[in-house]
């Protein structure tokens, strides 16, 4: 498969990267700075330059003659989603050049507080821990609905992947997965188990226009 990945110098991007190589898939690897991404120069990864991701023409450049799209962008903090949203808009511009190129799958990476609360959650994550994430990051969220709603609207098979906090440890495999709802009782999940899920839901036919919840 031949893959475009978006935010492939995050903590989740360079994952994807890693783990597509890893799989046998071809890698289109988007960054702004390509000394930030960590990882060895292959002979099925190609690293593209693309200074604004809101930009159509831009996408199109990298994702025409791809068959998935994988995006693990983000806003870095709440000021940053406040006063330059990245995932709403980005996602806007990759979807309508998606639509250009005749390329239809597609995974993106959100988070679990921009998702409903699961059935039979705890007292303290159903009254402090959710309702206190909204509004400490209020603006970040807003931003990854924003996107969800484009990604929802638009003509691609997607999956949007709720994850809640991420951690920097080794990839397990063994996470959770709920579709169509977060994960019960779901609180933390490596950035590698992330990746996992982006990957897996481009072949997933259950995922297909659908929300994800993953946990450890």
């Amino acid at each position: 498969m031949k893959i475009t990945v978006f935010g492939a110098s995050g903590g989740v991007g360079r994952e994807v990267v890693r783990q597509a190589l890893d799989a046998g898939h071809e890698v289109t690897a988007v960054v702004r700075d390509p000394a930030r991404l960590p990882v060895p120069a292959h002979e099925r990864l190609r690293v593209a330059t693309v200074a604004d991701v809101t930009d159509p023409e831009a996408a199109l450049s990298v994702i025409d003659g791809q068959d998935a799209v994988v995006s693990a962008l983000g806003a870095a903090s709440n000021k940053q989603a406040r006063t330059a949203p990245v995932a709403g808009p980005a996602l806007s511009a990759i979807t309508s050049a998606m639509d250009r190129a005749g390329v239809r799958r597609l995974s993106v990476v959100s988070a679990a507080p921009v998702g409903p609360l699961p059935e039979g959650e705890g007292f303290l994550t159903r009254a402090v821990v959710y309702p206190l994430l909204r509004r400490l990051l209020r603006d970040v969220y807003a931003d990854l609905a924003a996107m969800e709603a484009v990604v929802a609207s638009g003509g691609t098979e997607w999956t949007v992947v709720r994850p809640p906090r991420l951690q920097d440890k080794p990839h397990t495999g063994g996470y959770r997965r709920v579709i169509g709802a977060n994960v019960p009782g779901g609180s933390v999940i490596p950035r590698a188990d992330v990746a996992d899920a982006l990957l897996t839901a481009l072949t997933d036919p259950a995922c297909t226009c659908r929300a994800v919840g993953v946990a450890s």
